[in-house]
């Protein structure tokens, strides 16, 4: 079993789920920002983002600690890790390295000043694992950062019956492979669990009422269609006609539609 989600990993990879990365990055990036700064993030430190997709966070993370920093970013999914990299040339971040690699491959002792993940943990069968190897790899008083969802936190007005059919459907989805697509509230005893004491937590939920993020679900929906017709829980006609049903709500003018709650857990490594 890949610990990194290798094979519970319910959305699509390559260049179509990296652009889905992306709509979620712009929408994330300014409570991000604001995670950032309140975890103690300055120039200088020593970064680690543990599944970091397209490398979104990953870049962000080199433009704050500077050159005088240095941040790594390990996925799974070659494509996206060789988006990011081209990225990362395009904006001379030379103080940037992407690897393909997953966190049970994370060997590494008291490295870093900064281990983050994002919508990592959702996906694994033992986040407990990967979130131990997090913490070994952060130094003594540096900090390890996670935001991940409660999927079930999603709502639409007004209330949608086709949209409470998607979040049913993704969350069997996750669920049949063993994975959590609840996590979100139950960081902070998880990070008890492994040690870390003290977390901190905070939470954010975007809506919208138009533009693009609000097609989230539809686009979600996409990336899972595979996953979904293959674990038998939908069939490609039921997943189209979900998706012709998501549309037509998200068009309406008068509709507000939500990411899922993003829970946002932080504490330091003491021993």
């Amino acid at each position: 079993m890949g610990q990194d989600g290798s094979d519970t990993y319910i959305l699509r990879g390559g260049d179509q789920g990296a652009e889905r990365l992306r709509l979620l990055a712009r929408v994330k990036w300014p409570p991000t920002r604001e995670l950032l700064r309140r975890v103690g993030l300055r120039p200088g430190m020593r970064c680690l983002d543990v599944g970091c997709g397209a490398g979104d966070v990953t870049l962000a993370l080199a433009r704050l600690v500077g050159p005088s920093g240095s941040v790594i970013g390990i996925d799974v999914d070659d494509i996206k890790v060789q988006l990011a990299r081209e990225d990362a040339a395009r904006e001379r971040l030379g103080h940037v390295e992407f690897r393909t690699s997953n966190v049970d491959r994370l060997e590494g002792d008291a490295e870093y000043d900064l281990v983050h993940a994002r919508f990592l943990l959702t996906h694994l069968r033992d986040p407990a694992d990967a979130l131990r190897r997090m913490v070994r790899a952060t130094k003594r008083g540096g900090v390890i950062v996670v935001a991940d969802i409660d999927h079930s936190g999603v709502f639409s007005h007004p209330p949608s019956p086709v949209v409470e059919r998607f979040i049913r459907l993704y969350n069997r989805v996750v669920r049949s492979r063993g994975a959590d697509p609840e996590i979100g509230p139950k960081l902070p005893a998880l990070f008890s669990k492994v040690g870390l004491t003290e977390p901190h937590v905070s939470h954010v939920q975007p809506v919208f009422m138009d533009g693009d993020a609000k097609r989230i679900h539809q686009i979600t929906l996409e990336n899972i269609a595979s996953a979904v017709v293959a674990g038998s829980l939908a069939t490609d006609a039921e997943v189209e006609a979900l998706a012709r049903a998501l549309d037509k709500f998200v068009d309406r003018p008068d509709t507000i539609v939500s990411f899922p709650r993003i829970y946002q857990v932080w504490a330091h490594r003491m021993t």
